[in-house]
């Protein structure tokens, strides 16, 4: 396989969004990560084993956000300091990648390996059931569900270990609701290999459909976001190894509709075998004030799935991405670590794929 391909985007003129720039996409829509050259690569000194953070990190560009550039800067910044001090997390998701500076937060994070989600060309399932259609047509100019793709799915997996394999998909064309529909939004899988483990582990981000963010009805939103999961029902059953540890990760948004959370644990479920653990519950009670708001927030989630021969293991969460001393944050999202133990539960062998 080739690896990820970037390669520079024209402008693309649409009612609301203006580019003053190239974005960098992917061209493949399959194979492994390449090694990413002339970063730092410094071994780390402390928390080895698996750490994974998920972080919107609100990476939109210009017209939709102004002046981000500082703070999408100070992340970079703060994630270097972090792996110089030998505590940088080991696999990062970041949501909303969109933004060159947001595109660059992997390169001062100094991350080995890159995975990137959908391009803003990659095409999703067409709709071809008569609700889905009827929904499609149902599409507002005027809140950005007619535009086309003017951005790619912003979604990034940064690793120090190395990524294997990428699977990725973009969400179908009848599964957007809203300004939502205007990002190429989907999921993407990396298959990562940890030093010292028997079996790599399947690392899984995406970020689904908002609800008044989108700026529709709450009932056009929900029946998006219903889509999407089906959708991503749809891509676990086709790329997930049975047998093999596996991270479902990302900007859910499921807030506290008790519809939308149903629909995504029905959905993991059904690759699990039972409900599937999250890591903020898994340490409810050490957690700090920022990862505790996180929580309550309830977007941005960590569900973990083990394998035939190997669990996932909570040991500790931290924020290194919250409040800062002035009250501030450098994106309207925390971000969190999970520190995982993967542990030996049985001697079952990952299943070969069909």
């Amino acid at each position: 396989m080739d690896g990820i391909v970037r390669r520079g985007l024209s402008r693309r003129q649409g009612a609301f969004v203006l580019f003053l720039g190239g974005l960098l996409l992917l061209l493949a829509t399959r194979g492994a990560a390449r090694e990413q050259p002339g970063l730092p690569s410094a071994a780390p000194r402390d928390e080895a084993g698996l750490s994974v953070m998920t972080y919107n990190v609100e990476g939109l560009p210009w017209p939709a956000r102004f002046g981000r550039g500082d703070d999408l800067a100070r992340i970079g910044r703060r994630l270097a300091a972090m792996r110089a001090a030998g505590i940088q997390p080991r696999v990062i998701l970041l949501q909303e990648a969109f933004s060159d500076d947001a595109k660059a937060i992997g390169t001062a994070s100094g991350h080995r390996y890159a995975a990137f989600g959908p391009s803003s060309d990659l095409p999703g399932e067409p709709a071809q059931m008569p609700a889905d259609r009827a929904f499609a047509a149902d599409a507002s100019f005027l809140k950005g569900e007619r535009s086309g793709k003017l951005l790619d799915s912003g979604l990034v997996i940064l690793s120090d270990y190395p990524i294997l394999s990428v699977r990725r998909a973009a969400f179908p064309t009848a599964a957007c609701a809203g300004y939502d529909c205007l990002a190429n939004k989907g999921i993407v899988m990396a298959v990562i290999a940890v030093p010292g483990e028997p079996h790599p582990v399947e690392v899984v981000n995406l970020h689904l459909n908002s609800k008044r963010a989108s700026g529709v009805a709450i009932d056009r939103a929900d029946a998006a976001f219903r889509r999407q999961v089906r959708a991503l029902d749809r891509f676990l059953a086709a790329n997930h190894l049975p047998g093999m540890p596996m991270i479902v990760a990302g900007d859910f948004n499921i807030g506290r509709s008790p519809r939308r959370r149903a629909m995504v644990m029905a959905v993991l479920a059904r690759h699990h075998g039972t409900v599937p653990r999250d890591v903020l519950s898994a340490c409810a009670d050490g957690l700090s004030a920022d990862a505790r708001s996180s929580r309550r927030r309830a977007k941005d989630w960590q569900f973990l799935i083990p394998g035939g021969a190997t669990d996932l293991v909570v040991r500790r969460i931290a924020t290194p991405f919250g409040r800062e001393a002035d009250g501030s944050m450098l994106s309207d999202h925390v971000g969190y670590t999970a520190y995982l133990a993967m542990a030996a539960n049985g001697t079952a062998q990952p299943s070969p794929r069909g």
